[in-house]
């Protein structure tokens, strides 16, 4: 097997650990896991949107798989999608390690390879559950290292700070981003330029598990090669979960979730187009 996507090997590490920790209440995990628990007790429980980053503070081992359609009708297909593991480490903080994604390319003329690593850094400014005023407003940043191969990444390293924030209205929920993406160095700075991005995600909580969702991805190209450009995608798409480990458990943290959706270009320029975004998650 060429690669192993990151999240398989964390759900089977945490599966394990967690079967073999849980019998003594006093351990390391389930302290952790209480001390999660309470944190994210005072802010909404919304999922994670397909695309937009989630507003508020959330642990998890995720992986998404992308294929995306260029405008010359070439498949490109990326693996684990900069996903990897976010952890809650102390209270109103989250912190998240993105592994390499692995691209692979259907033409001669592109060679797959390994993308860039990531870090984000995400600080929960203010929240209320859906008894305090359902809502959530977060700081975040996102730090990008070039380690990709055969230009499947960026030539320079750069930081991407945001604002997030989320509002609940019964089973209707509203989470949106915006930032900008700030290159350190050239030629990412004359090529990119400082490209400001905004994501806006509606989810409703349909029964149990189900969370239809509907996203608008858009891009405006500031410098660079792309300048006075705009790129935007509409996202429709459906969340499935949690689905517990101990459903019997109302403390139980352990459980899995999938989605999947198509992201549809509505600009006239676009970098690719019809977009499958598949991802599973392992809630720990």
């Amino acid at each position: 097997m060429k690669i192993i996507p990151c999240a398989l090997l964390s759900l089977l590490v945490s599966a394990s650990v967690y079967a073999q920790q849980t019998a003594d209440p006093g351990n390391f995990y389930a302290r952790y896991s209480a001390q999660t628990n309470a944190i994210q007790s005072k802010q909404p429980n919304w999922p994670p949107p397909l695309v937009t980053t989630y507003t508020g503070l959330f642990q998890v081992v995720r992986t998404d798989y992308l294929r995306q359609i260029t405008p010359t009708r070439t498949d490109t297909w990326n693996i684990d999608g900069s996903k990897c593991v976010s952890f809650i480490p102390f209270n109103r903080t989250e912190f998240d390690i993105n592994l390499p994604p692995y691209i692979f390319h259907n033409t001669p003329a592109a060679k797959d390879g390994w993308g860039d690593m990531s870090f984000l850094g995400k600080f929960r400014v203010a929240s209320g559950n859906e008894q305090h005023g359902h809502y959530v407003i977060s700081v975040f940043a996102l730090a990008t290292v070039p380690t990709g191969q055969y230009k499947n990444g960026s030539t320079d390293a750069s930081i991407a700070p945001n604002l997030a924030v989320g509002k609940g209205f019964g089973p209707l929920a509203i989470q949106t981003t915006a930032g900008t993406t700030l290159y350190v160095s050239k030629p990412a700075t004359t090529t990119t330029g400082n490209p400001v991005a905004w994501n806006l995600a509606t989810q409703y909580h349909l029964h149990k598990y189900f969370w239809p969702e509907v996203e608008s991805n858009a891009t405006w190209y500031k410098g660079g090669t792309n300048h006075g450009k705009m790129q935007e995608f509409v996202t429709p798409g459906i969340l499935f979960g949690k689905l517990k480990l101990h459903p019997d458990d109302p403390k139980s943290r352990p459980g899995l979730t999938f989605g999947a959706g198509m992201q549809i270009a509505t600009s006239q320029f676009h970098s690719y187009n019809h977009e499958l975004v598949m991802t599973a998650r392992w809630i720990y």
